[in-house]
């Protein structure tokens, strides 16, 4: 590009101009945006940033861009009127300067130069704007206008955001009266009124589901949950809700709680109680809200539930303690956690469990896909949502290698992180070493780490010790069901300060002024602050059904009151009826294979005690 110079005395002089002011009519476009819209962009006339320099005098400033030179140019907010050339002559040049002072538009020296004048900042007022705002709807089912962008971002809604009324947010649900469509009053949830996007969530999760929906679909004529009356406490998800309906098309009665204060989505639960189904739960439960919910469930004149479906034991345990006659009753356990299995092992072993129960925890549908892809994409998820950070570069420790771990571990190093793992089984250890991850205690590593997550299902595994050597601004959060295994309680003391960021995130910051940051006060991770992969819950969900099936029409004699395992046949059914999604084709062995192999050419195809 040419630059060419042209000296002073060849510019021609410049005619002296008049400027007149146009009209609002032409010098303000109609973009239909408010004025509280436009408010919100563009601060008033000295409500700007206190800290914020004041204007250079016009001698100081550069020159102003000529037309044309930048896309804003012609549609500043800055200034309140446009000035056109062509007008309006003005010779005075104190006049002018008095215009300077003012705020007026422009400065015309003797010689004829145009230049900026400094500008008074004003809001530009717009045609119709409250009219246009007030015709938005604000009684259904709309998100808050008043929620932060950080607040918003992190909420749990299968992607992230509750739609919520902000009328009534601050009220408890259990001081509500509502009824859904039908006249029903048997529920308890945040809004009835955000039925309609919970649906919405429901039939998104459906076409991610494809082995539960074909199991809906199979089973429906042959209604083998009839007469079943399953009582659940899981979390309460649209891929939950998915189950739930498949229950019912299966002829099961189904009354539901949450396993977990902050997972619930609010608008899934308003859609199953509109639907008809019993539920108690919200987002944000209160611990005696917690259990008052799980007590309506099972506490129900003429209701005697038969069957417990249950995430976490919580439900087993306050039926065992509260209501042993009816527990008594049960006619089976299906337990999908880590936590809730070793009580059922612990009833078991003390010989209190006086009902048969799956384990389908252990089950390797369980295992290998719900536990290690789940974790491995929502661990990155609920970590971003939640701190915004970026994982290249920064030091993590991953208390347990167990198949959370694993997930945990391997999503990690993928993005750049240096890994530490923590591990109490030895072949656990070795495997954690042979995938390249160097093995520690956590003492060794803890006053270094950016971030340390939890996944061993015990307690304690955080100590206030370990808190206390942090450094400043590590981030703690756990990926297993309960909340004990990082020492929270400990950090509610007097001496210490909670100070909440966004939703589910705090900072609990230390005399000195060191701060850490806890995820969800320390419960689970991904359903508590993000979401879940849904195909990966349709495979853990489909074996939960099947379990229930299988319990409910199991032969006198066949499961006496101990924890068992989920056959060999039904998972390798469950991942047969996912296979159709990826155009898979199975091999089929020929009747000399299978001989030779003394397999059945249906299955299963390994023994239960093969580990995979």
């Amino acid at each position: 590009m040419s630059v060419q110079v042209v000296s002073a005395a060849a510019t021609p002089k410049v005619p002296e101009v008049e400027l007149k002011d146009l009209s609002p009519s032409e010098a303000e476009p109609q973009l239909g945006l408010s004025t509280a819209a436009v408010g919100a962009m563009v601060p008033p006339a000295g409500g700007g940033d206190p800290e914020a320099p004041a204007p250079a005098p016009a001698a100081e400033r550069p020159p102003a861009p000529g037309p044309g030179s930048g896309p804003t140019a012609a549609l500043s907010p800055a200034a309140g009127k446009v000035p056109q050339a062509s007008a309006m002559k003005r010779s005075d040049p104190h006049h002018q300067h008095q215009r300077h002072r003012d705020g007026g538009e422009a400065l015309v020296s003797p010689d004829g130069t145009v230049t900026e004048a400094p500008r008074t900042v004003k809001k530009i007022q717009f045609a119709d704007q409250k009219q246009e705002f007030n015709k938005r709807p604000t009684k259904i089912g709309r998100r808050s206008l008043s929620r932060s962008i950080s607040q918003s971002s992190t909420d749990s809604y299968s992607s992230a955001a509750s739609y919520t009324d902000s009328s009534d947010d601050e009220t408890s649900p259990r001081d509500k009266q509502q009824k859904n469509s039908k006249g029903s009053s048997d529920f308890c949830v945040k809004n009835i009124k955000q039925a309609e996007f919970g649906r919405r969530e429901i039939e998104i999760a459906e076409q991610e589901m494809p082995a539960l929906m074909a199991l809906r679909k199979r089973a429906q004529g042959e209604k083998p949950l009839a007469g079943a009356k399953i009582v659940g406490c899981t979390h309460i998800t649209a891929q939950t809700a998915v189950l739930m309906e498949t229950l019912g098309a299966l002829g099961a009665q189904c009354r539901w709680a949450a396993c977990n204060i902050y997972s619930t989505l609010n608008e899934v639960a308003a859609a199953l109680a509109e639907s008809g189904f019993p539920v108690f739960a919200w987002k944000g439960e209160s611990e005696d809200d917690f259990w008052w919910c799980i007590d309506r469930c099972v506490n129900v004149e003429g209701w005697q539930p038969n069957m417990i479906l249950d995430d976490g034991g919580d439900l087993t345990h306050w039926i065992y303690k509260k209501y042993p006659n009816m527990f008594k009753k049960i006619k089976g356990i299906v337990e999908e956690s880590v936590t809730g299995v070793h009580r059922l092992y612990q009833l078991s072993k003390a010989g209190k469990l006086c009902v048969p129960a799956m384990n389908v925890n252990d089950s390797v549908t369980k295992q290998k896909f719900d536990n290690l892809y789940c974790c491995r994409e929502s661990i990155l998820d609920g970590l971003k949502r939640t701190t915004d950070m970026m994982f290249g570069g920064k030091q993590v420790v991953v208390c347990g290698y167990g198949e959370v771990g694993k997930g945990c571990c391997a999503a990690l190093k993928a993005m750049g992180s240096i890994v530490y793992v923590t591990e109490i089984d030895p072949i656990c250890a070795l495997q954690a070493c042979m995938d390249g991850f160097r093995l520690v205690k956590l003492n060794e590593v803890i006053r270094q780490v950016d971030i340390v997550i939890t996944c061993t299902g015990n307690k304690n595994v955080v100590t206030r010790e370990h808190l206390d050597r942090m450094k400043n601004s590590c981030i703690v959060c756990n990926m297993g069901h309960s909340n004990t295994e990082i020492d929270v309680a400990s950090l509610r003391t007097p001496e210490l300060t909670w100070e909440r960021v966004r939703s589910q995130v705090d900072h609990v910051i230390w005399p000195d002024g060191k701060r850490i940051v806890l995820l969800a006060e320390g419960r689970l991770l991904n359903l508590s602050c993000s979401t879940v992969p849904t195909f990966v819950l349709s495979i853990t969900a489909t074996t939960q059904a099947l379990a229930l099936i299988e319990l409910y029409n199991a032969p006198e004699g066949r499961y006496k009151q101990d924890v068992y395992l989920l056959p060999k046949k039904m998972d390798e059914y469950v991942a047969s009826l996912h296979l159709p999604t990826f155009d898979a084709h199975l091999t089929e062995l020929t009747d000399e294979q299978a001989k030779y192999l003394g397999l059945n050419k249906n299955g299963p195809f390994k023994p239960n005690y093969y580990r995979y």
